[in-house]
């Protein structure tokens, strides 16, 4: 049923018996392929739909995309407006869009974000593609309009955006105007002529004279719409002359009399369906007998259908309909009028039908419009648990918003999911709030009296949810001792089968542990919340989950166990197929990372690649930023440093703090690389900015930042203030057990020693911290980013034949042609992004607009044009132009 429900958002509308080709208005149109945006504008009934269907029709048989979506009054909310907009260009593109609606599970949701990420790859497509929105005034607000204009803006020039609208939106038309980027379809030209008027009502079967036609046409101004409301009430008629001429009035006196004259015309028995079914945002046999109490509904459907009586059919097998707007609007009103105490009985009918199909959504929107409150949250109730354990919780958000404060806080599990969309938003104190509500309408009932709530999953295990929520704004607020104590309570509460609570409940005492620098504690903990996660049912949850526990693995010096925990998550995910696409993203991400750590570079960027092919809506909304990470770290190990800045600078808006210890800061990974391009400076204001010194005591949380400080005073020629920060931190690392650290730092202490000159010892601390690593193999990357001081020492201990000897050789033979941190070899020749840059030099646009331009941040632009510089040789913007020029680059 959602997946019907779904498809009927891309269906085109098909051109009907009687369809008038409109040479002139598409000859409008097909100016379009030379502009961003064509916008067709005109009030309700100009055939707006109509023209677009028949113009795009042309353009998928020329070999076109057109990716359609029919939007409705439901698709306000950003987040399911740009979800439509990524699926319907994903069944033109394949491979399109993944990320962006990966983006979009999040919450909250970051629309620039999306869309940058969405543009990225639109621009990676070859081919026409028409991205059409119809009925956009159903949707437009700022929020939406915001973003549609960034889009627009930044649109490649083989995409297109159509809009189907009966008000202008709230777009820079005039710039659009200015810029030649706009083609304008308006209501003067969607007007019937007498020709086309005089083609229509023959096509629909209705006999008039030339003067007729002619009188009709002005007194209808080529209105569409009013022109088809005449023709269903000409139809039969013999008084054809005398009905034209009594036909007057402006627009809405003219459609009130049609809809009387229609209504009027219609035996009793279709009138009272019209009417009826009204409430019905779509319509079929089955759910029309259901609402209406009647059987023979599929008779009726078909009847209107072949009467051409404003009944649009959304799919091929006529087994769903809708009615036309304008008319639905009508009969709606009518209905309100006639009948007013029959509508909540309908929409109760329509909503116990829509339960018994197992389509909760339209359950829920015909309870709620029913007014039937109390029902409605029965049904998120009974709907919560399948889309907790989906990881669908923006879903029952959503809906949360539909409800009257009153029935969400006499509901104890609506109002601790009200409590958890304060939370995602960091509204804390608004969150306990509506936790305390909970527990005080719990403990409201009198012992031994029946609860007023349905005793389900969700309301059995609720304090328990309420534990790990508390844990989780504890580990959000960097609070260790408050995250052990609720997740131990909520470890309390659950019973043994609640396996979601208990998965939370030991999944965040491993977060705590981890952010203690316990990793040996956190992998038993979160080896348990998986296990739990497992037993009951939560996959997506359970896969996504493994990637925090890979990390664990990692972290603790054991890649090889991180693997095969890779692997067998996958293995289940491929059995599993799309339902869990975002886990199988996920799990490729970290499948990159231990092969680039391994320094198998290609089969890191393969999985990067698989990565953004699988992605989908559903996951971890805080590991939305990895991939970023992941690619930036390719991009360093291929020497791509300005490349590496700027996937960092998109990660880090992606990131969301506080649903796992931030134990790798994207400042601090940045800063390593601005120390490997020897921009030293720039690695010291960032430290500076982050209160790091060389004489800090050491803290887990703190040690990744701490070795970027140790590498800084490294390249500084200061290392001797390194040796001491190296000692503290290893300390720490070695009282924890934490081998993966220990192999960095060991290594680090090997080059400070040699940079004090003392060749022996640097060899000897090397060949420690390869024996000391059973698996220090799987960590060739990490040696090969120290570049040529590491690439020496590893030649002396390889050919010492000594102890760690080797696993020194094996790490020289790791695959890596450029080494990090060093000049490529091709130094003086641009890379493909370097050209890009430069030829945007060559305009006269501003820095900022050109870093807006490439999408990425001004830091990383400045990367850019250093680089540019370097290699042209040249000291000036206006010196790399005509250097530039001089080599035939532009």
């Amino acid at each position: 049923m959602v997946g019907s429900l779904i498809e009927t958002k891309f269906f085109v509308p098909a051109l009907r018996r009687g369809h008038v080709s409109r040479p002139e208005p598409l000859h409008l149109l097909e100016q379009a392929a030379d502009a961003r945006l064509t916008l067709v504008s005109a009030p309700a009934g100009f055939g707006k739909s109509t023209l677009l269907a028949e113009w795009l029709a042309g353009a998928a048989a020329a070999g076109r995309g057109v990716a359609w979506v029919s939007l409705d009054d439901q698709d306000r909310d950003p987040a399911a407006f740009l979800t439509y907009v990524v699926a319907a260009l994903q069944r033109v593109l394949a491979g399109v869009g993944a990320a962006a609606l990966e983006l979009l599970g999040s919450s909250p949701v970051r629309t620039e974000a999306v869309l940058t990420t969405l543009l990225n790859e639109l621009a990676s497509t070859s081919g026409e593609v028409w991205l059409v929105l119809d009925d956009y005034h159903l949707v437009d607000g700022p929020e939406i309009g915001e973003a549609m204009v960034f889009l627009i803006d930044h649109l490649p020039s083989h995409v297109h955006v159509v809009i189907g609208t009966r008000a202008d939106p709230g777009f820079p038309l005039s710039r659009f105007r200015a810029r030649g980027q706009l083609v304008e379809v308006r209501a003067a030209d969607l007007r019937f002529s007498e020709r086309e008027a005089a083609a229509y009502l023959a096509g629909s079967g209705v006999e008039l004279t030339p003067d007729d036609v002619t009188a009709l046409t002005a007194r209808t101004e080529g209105w569409i719409a009013a022109l088809q409301l005449a023709a269903v009430s000409l139809r039969g008629r013999e008084d054809a002359s005398d009905f034209v001429r009594r036909f007057a009035g402006d627009d809405r006196y003219v459609v009130d009399y049609l809809i009387e004259e229609v209504l009027a015309h219609q035996p009793e028995e279709v009138r009272d369906f019209l009417l009826r079914t009204s409430v019905l945002a779509r319509l079929s046999a089955s759910l029309c007998d259901a609402a209406l109490s009647r059987s023979d509904s599929d008779d009726l459907l078909a009847a209107l259908e072949r009467s051409n009586l404003f009944v649009v059919p959304l799919d091929d097998r006529r087994e769903w309909f809708r009615y036309h707007q304008l008319f639905a609007d009508v009969l709606r009103a009518r209905l309100l009028s006639e009948q007013p105490q029959e509508v909540p009985l309908l929409h109760d009918r329509a909503s116990r039908w829509f339960e018994q199909h197992d389509s909760p959504h339209e359950a829920i929107e015909h309870a709620v419009a029913g007014r039937s409150f109390d029902r409605a949250a029965r049904l998120m109730e009974d709907a919560a648990p399948s889309i907790r354990r989906d990881r669908q919780d923006a879903v029952l958000l959503g809906w949360l918003g539909r409800l009257p404060e009153r029935t969400v806080g006499n509901s104890p599990v609506l109002a601790v999911f009200a409590g958890y969309s304060r939370m995602l938003v960091g509204d804390f104190e608004g969150a306990e709030d509506r936790f305390v509500q909970a527990e005080r309408v719990l403990s409201s009932v009198v012992e031994g009296e029946k609860a007023p709530w349905r005793h389900g999953v969700e309301l059995r295990t609720l304090p328990a949810t309420i534990a790990v929520y508390r844990a989780s704004i504890a580990q959000a607020q960097g609070d260790v001792e408050r995250t052990v104590l609720h997740a131990r309570s909520a470890l309390r509460l659950a019973g043994p089968s609640d396996h979601q609570a208990r998965g939370g409940g030991a999944g965040f005492l491993g977060l705590a542990a981890w952010a203690r620098g316990d990793v040996a504690g956190a992998l038993e903990s979160f080896s348990e919340a998986v296990a739990s996660l497992h037993a009951g049912g939560n996959l997506v949850d359970e896969l996504t989950s493994t990637v925090i526990l890979a990390d664990l693995c990692v972290a603790a010096g054991r890649p090889r166990r991180a693997r095969r925990l890779y692997d067998e998550a996958l293995r289940v995910a491929e059995e599993h197929g799309a339902a869990v696409a975002r886990a199988t993203a996920d799990l490729h991400v970290g499948l990159s990372e231990l092969d680039l750590e391994a320094g198998n570079r290609d089969a890191a960027a393969g999985h990067l690649q698989v990565s953004s092919d699988a992605r989908g809506p559903l996951g971890m909304p805080e590991s939305h930023y990895r991939w970023f990470v992941a690619r930036a770290a390719l991009a360093r190990a291929e020497g791509a440093l300005s490349d590496a800045i700027g996937f960092l600078d998109r990660a880090e808006p992606l990131y969301h703090g506080g649903f796992f210890p931030d134990v790798r800061p994207i400042g601090a990974m940045r800063a390593r690389i601005w120390i490997a391009e020897g921009d030293l400076q720039a690695a010291a204001d960032w430290a500076r900015t982050r209160d790091l010194s060389p004489v800090d005591e050491a803290e887990y949380r703190r040690e990744f930042e701490h070795l970027t400080l140790a590498r800084l005073l490294l390249a500084s020629g200061t290392p001797g203030e390194a040796v001491g920060l190296l000692a503290r931190v290893r300390d720490d690392a070695e009282s924890a057990g934490r081998g993966g650290s220990l192999l960095e730092i060991r290594m680090l202490q090997a080059l400070a020693r040699r940079a004090e000159g003392d060749v022996p010892q640097a060899t000897a601390l090397l060949a420690e911290a390869l024996t000391s690593a059973p698996e220090a193999a799987g960590y060739a990357q990490l040696f090969l980013n120290e570049g040529a001081t590491m690439a020496d020492l590893l030649r002396r201990l390889a050919e010492g034949g000594g102890p760690g000897s080797q696993v020194a050789a094996q790490l020289r033979r790791a695959d890596g042609s450029v080494t990090p941190g060093a000049a490529p070899s091709h130094a003086g020749v641009l890379s493909e992004r370097e050209l890009q840059v430069l030829r945007l030099l060559d305009t006269e646009l501003s820095g900022p607009e050109i870093a807006r331009q490439l999408f990425v941040s001004q830091n990383t632009l400045r990367s850019h044009t250093k680089h540019i510089f370097t290699k042209l040789d040249v000291g000036s913007r206006r010196a790399a132009v005509v250097r530039g020029r001089e080599r035939g680059l532009l």
